[in-house]
């Protein structure tokens, strides 16, 4: 178990008594249930029921798990913004194993994870970064002698939940890519009688776990998923309609080349291979680096790493996708007026057509002759009556 600070949590200690005795304000503490309301996508009049249920709860056990992958989700997860991954993995939960984190190694390690599994079964969180590789029985990743997909069986089995870190645990990740040597899987192809949660990405955005965390603290469940089982408040929107260079996709104003003068001007990267019209994330709005950047605000186009085989399904990434569609208002100005007169005439010479029709048939029915019927004709009317005698 890590020791973050000088003050270690009691046994059976509520959240806020121990961030009283860390002298942390109540104000401070307000303002991180705000930031996390609002990563949430929830109305700010919920933060009072996040900070309530947050200052409420016992130390909860988290195991997370490394499969494989390349670690980058990690570095990814402990470098967020505020509020830190650090503040809630080191302060609001107890994360009881993590062989890249934790001191301890081999036997201690291993004994740390089936202590917790033990004493909070049903009760912890599971989180898993890396992918699950089922060729050659497992041979590919094996940590204390057991293959990644046995681990993490074992680990399911007592989970309340399961969230998935990176595009390697959602899917598999490049090492899924063709022709899959290691026959790598995700966890959700694995564990069926849990609910799993996809953070997505390569890597993913640490706010994103931090925020997901907290919604399983706050109301004891996951947030609404996705069809692929991403959270809805981070993957709802598509990058292209969050971007701040969609301005410049709308006026036809695209980066042709690297570092040409559209590039300098910050104009949009859709030609030289940015999927982000085909990407749903949250980075044009939580960024990563505390929040200092993001891949499209460097200059570099999105290559759609939060979806599904994005290796095979994005790449080449340097070539620009199918035409999306797009106005393109600065290039397109006089084919557009020249559309829309065209079709100004159109109407018109459909409107006069549409009259001279109906011009025609009613000379034609005032032309035709009555119809004959072999009937005797009708009797002729009464003359009028005139009680009066006039």
């Amino acid at each position: 178990m890590l020791m973050p600070t000088s003050v270690p949590w009691a046994d059976e200690e509520s959240l806020g008594s121990f961030l009283e005795r860390r002298r942390v304000s109540r104000r401070e503490f307000l303002g991180f249930c705000a930031e996390i309301t609002a990563i949430l996508g929830l109305a700010s009049t919920m933060a009072p029921q996040v900070a309530e249920a947050l200052q409420a709860i016992k130390r909860p056990s988290v195991i997370w798990l490394q499969l494989q992958e390349c670690t980058g989700c990690v570095e990814s997860v402990v470098r967020t913004a505020e509020p830190t991954i650090g503040d809630l993995v080191l302060d609001v939960v107890s994360l009881d194993y993590q062989h890249t984190l934790m001191a301890a190694a081999g036997h201690q390690a291993e004994k740390a994870l089936q202590d917790s599994m033990a004493a909070n079964r049903g009760k912890y969180l599971l989180v898993v970064t890396g992918s699950v590789p089922l060729k050659a029985n497992g041979v590919y990743t094996t940590i204390g002698g057991r293959t990644a997909k046995v681990i993490l069986e074992e680990a399911a089995a007592g989970a309340a939940a399961v969230i998935a870190v990176g595009a390697c645990a959602h899917w598999g990740s490049v090492q899924a890519a063709r022709p899959n040597p290691t026959g790598a899987v995700g966890v959700s192809d694995i564990v069926k009688d849990k609910p799993v949660v996809n953070i997505a990405g390569c890597p993913p955005i640490g706010d994103v776990v931090t925020a997901t965390i907290v919604h399983y603290l706050t109301f004891g469940r996951v947030p609404e998923l996705d069809h692929d089982g991403r959270p809805m408040f981070a993957y709802g929107a598509r990058i292209h309609d969050q971007c701040p260079r969609r301005a410049n996709f709308d006026a036809g104003q695209f980066v042709e080349e690297f570092d040409d003068a559209a590039a300098r001007k910050g104009w949009c990267l859709y030609h030289v291979g940015c999927k982000g019209p085909a990407t749903f994330s949250p980075c044009p709005i939580f960024m990563w680096n505390t929040r200092t950047s993001w891949p499209i605000g460097a200059g570099h186009p999105c290559i759609g790493c939060t979806e599904r085989n994005f290796w095979d399904s994005m790449s080449p990434f340097y070539t620009r996708m199918p035409n999306v569609a797009g106005v393109g208002v600065e290039r397109t100005a006089d084919l557009i007026g020249a559309a829309l007169a065209v079709g100004a005439t159109a109407g018109v010479v459909a409107h006069a057509a549409a009259t001279g029709v109906h011009q025609i048939r009613a000379r034609r029915a005032a032309r035709e002759l009555p119809v004959v019927s072999n009937a005797p004709p009708p009797p002729p009317p009464p003359p009028p009556s005139n009680p009066e005698g006039r």
